[in-house]
């Protein structure tokens, strides 16, 4: 399994919200086996999403795909998300 831990700003996390949530379909095609979203503490537009994936390359794939940066870019995701990719210990 690959974790996906992916943290950015946001314009306004209620529209980002709106976009993220419209866009599960595409997560669902893009292998995301779950997912959860959290803000930090004293600032609700710094997001930090989780997204669980059965393989790295499930992973690779989706969080290069332009349909991805598309919907970023729409909800208003601000500057270079910082990304990293962990695999479940063994």
């Amino acid at each position: 399994m690959t974790l996906a831990v992916v943290r950015h700003r946001v314009r306004d996390y209620a529209a980002w919200r709106k976009v993220y949530d419209e866009f599960a379909p595409a997560q669902q095609a893009g292998g995301v086996t779950a997912q959860s979203v959290y803000q930090v503490a004293g600032d609700p537009n710094e997001v930090l999403v989780l997204h669980e994936f059965p393989d790295r390359a499930s992973a690779d794939a989706f969080m290069a795909s332009s349909e991805l940066r598309q919907a970023m870019e729409r909800a208003g995701v601000e500057g270079e998300p910082r990304i990293e990719l962990v695999e479940k210990a063994k």
